[in-house]
């Protein structure tokens, strides 16, 4: 028996749909990025929304807001789990744990942070 009326077709809206709810589009999204922070975003999805949100501009269940955040706080925060001198925390009483694993990684994800202001 020949079933090709049962094989699904991926074009017209139906590729649209799937497009626009997989965040694929042809202008805009990530192709709008640097690569270094399209990678930076792979590294802040993966690890950092455990308690930041997704969004980098909300605040987390855990941790505030971090867009915009310098490769230098950064450092400070993942690397030594301090604040760098002079630096205003955004929510006290709150210790975020170190990430040394994530040291070579930290540039990229400063760019992704850095270019949500743009």
């Amino acid at each position: 028996m020949h079933r090709s009326w049962m094989k699904p077709s991926l074009t017209g809206p139906s590729t649209a749909l799937l497009a626009a709810a997989l965040g694929c589009s042809g202008s805009g999204g990530d192709d709008a990025i640097s690569e270094a922070a399209a990678r930076g975003k792979t590294v802040y999805l993966n690890v950092c929304i455990a308690c930041h949100a997704v969004d980098p501009t909300q605040d987390g269940p855990l941790g505030p807001a971090i867009d915009g955040a310098t490769l230098p706080l950064l450092e400070a925060k993942v690397l030594r789990a301090e604040y760098p001198p002079g630096y205003e925390p955004k929510s006290a009483g709150i210790t975020m744990p170190r990430y040394d694993y994530l040291a070579e990684q930290l540039p990229d994800v400063a760019a992704y942070l850095a270019e949500l202001d743009r």
